[in-house]
């Protein structure tokens, strides 16, 4: 997902990144699961997730997916006959634990494969460390596009997309609706992924909509809870509309307030992370507003590639947990699939022999595989190229909270920076007939 306020600490990351890989020759070494090519006992996959802080919003969620699946593949015999269990490890405390939770999954624990991470800062330590110890390893959540426009990865993959077409598509979604708005403000956690995923929506907009007023750009801070101060000001600019990037606590605390205040009626807000508030939000927050759901994420799809698939998933959550799926537990469920995927296409390549930890990580290059709702495939750079669904919120007597309805979903690859390209220049390549050929808007349905 977005990452959190240590993201912004790229320089003590950065540092930490290298002292680990000046200190590996000093640490035993971390092992080959698969080197010999002996088929395992079991396969033990390493997870990366929040369950502590605010943003175990987000990673509860996704370890009770990933609890719920892998008892499903249990169930039906494991993966190419091998049973696979999870080892959980807190992001939490923040990315030096992650890092040394990482050498000691891989070192300790011989664990196969790493699921890595929520955090956008756990996900750049993470991708060095995966060519280091040359342990395969799938980033199931995290945004920031840096990580394989910036660098190459020849273990590392990431089974969903990136900050940028989530950001772009909710831009060409509001000039699909709201072609004529003149002023926007911009209300955005204070730390690496406000920052950036503001850059992104910023210039992609000076470039498909030049000259519209930046009346505010308010940032505060991460994990803030009383949002007074920022309410107050755009109330007084009155900008046509209300960007927000937020998400978790932050983000349920501005819907609450800004409804108390009456904003909602005063700006149309776009909020590209709140599908997964919108259960807990309730219907504080109005109809007429835009939300996206961090890819085609929505138990309510109106165009699922397989509609059972996504009924059946979408159902065990509920009555598993009592609440519906949101984005994360999506991302988790393909990174199950995807690891499940990757290992028999492994497999077959050896005509049913083990693969080696290199044989494994080769097969996720290309890889396509099914989500709940469509599927991914994996680019030849690692980055996951995964659709993305916009909406606008409905109230329905059918659902305590907002549902979606006018949901566009974007193609992947319309919306993804090119293989080779980066984000901040291939967006000011845009051409204002994008949003004319967006696909056709799709009705809510009872």
């Amino acid at each position: 997902m977005a990452g959190t306020g240590r993201a912004g600490n790229v320089t003590r990351r950065e540092a930490l990144i290298g002292a680990g890989a000046a200190g590996a020759s000093l640490m035993l070494p971390g092992g080959s699961a698969f080197a010999q090519g002996a088929k395992p006992a079991e396969l033990k996959v390493g997870i990366a997730t929040y369950l502590s802080g605010p943003a175990s919003v987000f990673g509860v969620p996704g370890r009770q997916t990933a609890e719920m699946l892998f008892d499903e593949i249990n169930a039906a015999g494991g993966i190419s006959g091998i049973k696979v269990r999870p080892i959980f490890v807190d992001e939490g405390p923040g990315v030096d634990h992650v890092v040394g939770e990482y050498r000691r999954l891989v070192q300790s624990e011989g664990v196969h494969l790493i699921f890595a991470a929520i955090s956008s800062a756990d996900c750049i330590a993470c991708a060095p460390l995966a060519d280091e110890l040359k342990r395969p390893t799938l980033l199931w959540d995290c945004g920031t596009q840096r990580i394989f426009e910036d660098n190459r990865y020849s273990y590392a993959f990431r089974t969903q997309a990136n900050a940028t077409p989530e950001i772009l598509a909710a831009l060409l979604y509001l000039l699909k609706v709201k072609p004529d708005f003149k002023s926007i403000a911009v209300i955005n956690q204070d730390y690496a992924w406000g920052r950036d995923s503001w850059d992104i929506f910023r210039t992609a907009m000076n470039t498909l909509k030049p000259g519209v007023k930046i009346s505010a750009e308010l940032f505060p801070r991460f994990g803030a809870t009383d949002f007074s101060t920022e309410i107050t000001r755009v109330l007084a600019l009155r900008p046509d509309v209300v960007l927000s990037t937020s998400w978790g606590g932050d983000l349920d605390a501005l819907i609450r307030q800004a409804s108390d205040r009456k904003l909602f009626e005063r700006a149309t807000f776009v909020m590209p992370l709140a599908e997964s508030s919108l259960q807990r939000v309730g219907k504080a927050l109005p109809a007429g507003h835009i939300v996206g759901a961090r890819g085609d994420h929505w138990f309510l799809h109106p165009s699922p590639a397989d509609p059972e698939r996504l009924k059946r998933f979408s159902d065990t959550y509920k009555a598993k947990y009592n609440a519906w799926p949101i984005y994360p537990c999506f991302h988790m469920a393909q990174a199950v699939s995807a690891m499940k995927a990757g290992i028999e296409k492994a497999v077959a390549a050896k005509n049913g022999g083990w693969p080696t930890d290199a044989e494994l990580a080769a097969a996720f290059k290309g890889l396509e595989f099914p989500s709940p709702t469509a599927s991914v495939r994996i680019r030849e750079d690692g980055q996951g190229l995964e659709n993305q669904l916009i909406g606008t919120t409905l109230h329905s007597d059918k659902y305590p909270f907002p549902v979606l309805t006018d949901m566009i979903v974007f193609p992947a690859e319309s919306v993804t920076t090119p293989v080779g390209q980066k984000s901040a220049d291939w967006l000011k390549t845009l051409t204002p007939d994008m949003v004319a050929k967006l696909p056709q808007a799709q009705a809510f349905k009872s």
